[in-house]
């Protein structure tokens, strides 16, 4: 099974439109099973969402897991992955999987921001922008990035080829070709010349996923998106959309979708999405790099993204934040001792159902790891909860009023509800 031939496996189909904006419901096909869209992919960095067992990622309602190609290339290596059938056999996750490109760890390698780039404005603007107190363990060129592995010091070389490569071997359903990630530091030129370099990147990743999907003709066709970059300026994404859209293999292969990623600025998100979606075909489904807080996500799925994944709502739950329709707060403060209700009423994830605010606040004072596991499972579930909730106001043609509602109650940091 798989190859060229069977692209016909991977698809996309637009259900309910929202009146006088780009977003949509939809339905993503895969080799491994559909996904209703708009859907929110849990990350799984290392081929496992942390602390959580895949089968249970499966029954608190995640239609697909991400995982990161730049770790599983250090560890184990993706020959054993390729080894072992794939990231779905490897991990024992039936569903659709993703892998992104490395582009994003790779940079942060190189500027030492290691988890996160800030969604605010700066004012200052410099091309060799490093995070304070650390060390660039990565340097970009035309023809792709040297770094230095953040576990041992070895050196290692991504080029748009070699991450091709990782990911045919990691055998997931839809994969990104491999970009450069600017930062909003940069300086407008730079923006400019990475621009072209992604794009250059871009026609050598879709030209070597071709050759690779012919010389894997025994595997499942995976699918492949484009990232759009361009920061905050509009004629750059609008640019890179429309030369994204353009690119063809030597035998005509097209990306099968589009990632729009980048640094932004939180408060322009909506606009840049909606400034790709204008430019991008509407058959093709678009994914949006690492957002999960729910004004985010009704601002991306407004202006038109099918998906998008985010690290955050397993992240924050390992470190006791928990979330909630009135915003998030941490379970371990004293005011939880003696709490005996569950962390929240209305959801209906395991934990809530099973334990309550003095246990969890007991498991992380006692430093337990099943304090990390309960308190995932409700994040992640609150999460893909919301989506859902999200695209079934599009079908029932409510969603202004299911955004005003639930933004209303939603206040970000809060001390408790």
């Amino acid at each position: 099974m798989g190859g060229v031939s069977d692209r016909d496996a991977f698809s996309f189909t637009v259900g309910t439109r929202l009146d006088g904006q780009y977003g949509r419901t939809g339905v993503i096909s895969t080799p491994h099973g559909d996904i209703a869209t708009p859907a929110f992919i849990p990350v799984g960095t290392k081929a496992s969402v942390k602390a959580v067992l895949p089968e249970t990622m499966s029954e608190i309602g995640a239609q697909a897991l991400l995982a990161n190609a730049y770790h599983l290339y250090l560890q184990p290596g993706s020959d054993i992955v390729d080894e072992a059938g794939g990231l779905g056999r490897f991990m024992n996750w039936p569903g659709p999987t993703f892998t992104d490109s490395g582009g994003f760890q790779v940079m942060s390698l190189g500027v030492g921001f290691k988890k996160v780039l800030a969604m605010e404005a700066v004012d200052v603007r410099s091309d060799d922008v490093i995070a304070k107190g650390k060390e660039r363990l990565a340097t970009v060129d035309d023809d792709g990035v040297t770094f230095r592995s953040h576990l041992d010091g070895s050196s290692h070389r991504f080029t748009p080829e070699v991450s091709m490569g990782i990911q045919h071997q990691l055998g997931a359903d839809i994969m990104f070709a491999f970009d450069e990630l600017t930062t909003l530091l940069n300086t407008r030129g730079y923006q400019e010349k990475s621009l072209q370099r992604t794009h250059e990147w871009a026609q050598r990743c879709i030209d070597e996923h071709e050759r690779l999907t012919h010389a894997r003709a025994h595997r499942p066709y995976q699918a492949l998106f484009a990232v759009i970059q361009g920061a905050q300026y509009e004629d750059l994404r609008r640019k890179a959309c429309r030369e994204l859209e353009a690119i063809r293999g030597q035998d005509g292969t097209e990306f099968d979708g589009y990632g729009i990623g980048g640094a932004l600025e939180k408060h322009n998100l909506g606009t840049i999405v909606g400034w790709c979606s204008a430019e991008l075909p509407e058959h093709k489904p678009r994914h949006m790099l690492g957002i999960s807080e729910p004004e985010d996500v009704f601002a991306a799925v407004a202006n038109g993204a099918d998906t998008f994944d985010c690290v955050n709502p397993s992240r924050v739950a390992r470190n006791a934040a928990i979330y909630v329709d009135a915003g998030r707060f941490n379970i371990n403060t004293s005011r939880f001792r003696r709490d005996f209700t569950p962390i929240d009423e209305n959801c209906d994830c395991y934990t809530c159902a099973h334990y309550t605010r003095a246990y969890l606040h007991h498991l992380f004072k006692a430093k337990e790891m099943l304090a990390a596991t309960l308190c995932t499972i409700h994040n992640e579930r609150y999460t893909i909860r919301l989506v859902d909730r999200i695209r079934e106001s599009i079908d029932g043609g409510y969603f202004e009023e299911f955004q005003a509602e639930t933004l209303g109650r939603w206040k970000g940091r809060i001390s408790a509800p």
